[in-house]
């Protein structure tokens, strides 16, 4: 499936260090505000265990059984508080998140940001308002969208008999809202209840709160927390939601230095390896004091934040459709050539459609690589599974 992640967060947060770590792409970064003003799209990676493992030949695709599965990755303009009347880069940095499945909100845990994204002591800004406003943002960027025409619309879908979710989503359309979206969110609101003509502003609010959440689930990266005075780190930790605290400075310099060969590091590892005895004396220093800070956090977090919000926000499974469920292979004898996302729950016929229309529509059945079972189109697949599939398309 395609799959798209953004990187939000008010300005100076270290959003774009998070995506250069993330993706080693060449971005502009700056302690000062709207360093980034067109969005920066790149690819990143998730980190699994690869199933080559279980057998004696290596796949090729992984690294010491380590896969990284591509996906992509935006890193939009920083938000100031009232975006979305227009304020700071405004309108531009709420457009750019319709693309995203799910949203990782870079927050600068250490404080030493105010609200506009200016450099201010260590400590003295509370990063939780940062997570109610981007929150608000959103909202009321969906609900300028959507109250522009209610009345309208309202009166419309009372005189014609028109489905009340339908004309939401088709209005909300270009913020990335679903049908699926409308009605959880009528229900969990129990807005579905209530004449849609005498909503009042606030019930329209909390709707678009409700789409908000259910459309656009959002991780918390708790940023800079190698600076972080404790009770911001544990302020974060206590909110009903999933928070990581990262150093994507750390991680970045980690990335640059196995780049360069001077130490060996795969994305997500708590440790590393110097394996250049030419490092300078700030070089060692550097490295010292980013072990010390990975030991303390366990990582950089820069990958569990992807991973979690990959495979938990989004409840992802990896699958790997293969041609020969022997060797794991294509028809070339490529091992495991292919790794796709897929929601939890799909089905062998879903993966079918995932590699191709003809395929989807041609579908006798598919085989479980590792057990020689024959699998029907209705079988859900499990994460990591390694699956065949036949089909009379050819």
């Amino acid at each position: 499936m395609s799959m798209t992640i953004g990187l939000a967060g008010k300005p100076n947060a270290g959003k774009s260090t998070f995506f250069k770590a993330a993706t080693l792409a060449d971005v502009e970064i700056a302690n000062y505000p709207f360093t980034t003003i067109n969005a920066n799209h790149g690819v990143t990676y998730v980190r699994v265990e690869c199933p080559c493992k279980e057998k004696e030949k290596r796949c090729g695709k992984c690294v010491d059984g380590v896969r990284l599965v591509p996906i992509d990755i935006i890193d939009v303009a920083g938000l100031v508080p009232d975006a979305y009347k227009g304020r700071g880069l405004g309108n531009t940095f709420l457009d750019e998140l319709r693309q995203a499945q799910a949203i990782i909100h870079v927050v600068d845990a250490s404080g030493g940001t105010d609200a506009e994204g200016n450099p201010v002591d260590i400590g003295d800004h509370d990063p939780l308002d940062d997570v109610a406003f981007l929150n608000r943002e959103i909202t009321m960027w969906l609900y300028g969208i959507l109250e522009r025409n209610w009345f309208k619309l309202a009166r419309k879908i009372q005189a014609e008999g028109l489905k009340l979710e339908v004309v939401i989503a088709e209005q909300l359309a270009g913020a990335g809202i679903r049908e699926s979206h409308v009605n959880a969110a009528l229900m969990e609101t129990g807005l579905a209840r209530l004449d849609h003509v005498k909503w009042s502003e606030e019930d329209m609010i909390r709707l678009c709160d409700s789409m908000r959440e259910i459309s656009k689930p959002l991780l918390i990266a708790a940023n800079k927390a190698d600076i972080a005075p404790r009770e911001n780190l544990d302020k974060l930790r206590d909110l009903d939601r999933i928070v990581v605290p990262a150093s994507a400075a750390a991680e970045l310099a980690l990335k640059s230095a196995a780049k360069k060969g001077l130490i060996k590091y795969s994305p997500g590892e708590g440790k590393f390896e110097i394996l250049g005895g030419d490092l300078t004396k700030a070089q060692k220093k550097g490295l010292e004091a980013i072990q010390k800070v990975i030991e303390r956090l366990g990582s950089t977090g820069v990958q569990e934040c992807i991973n979690r919000t990959v495979f938990e926000l989004l409840d992802l499974i990896v699958v790997y459709p293969v041609e020969d469920e022997g060797k794991w292979s294509d028809k070339s004898g490529n091992m495991l050539p292919d790794a796709y996302l897929m929601k939890r729950g799909s089905t062998c016929h879903d993966l079918a459609y995932q590699i191709h229309t003809d395929i989807g529509d041609r579908f006798l059945y598919a085989v479980d690589a590792r057990t020689r079972l024959r699998l029907g189109e209705k079988h859900e697949m499990q994460n990591g599974d390694v699956i065949k599939i036949v089909s009379t398309a050819k």
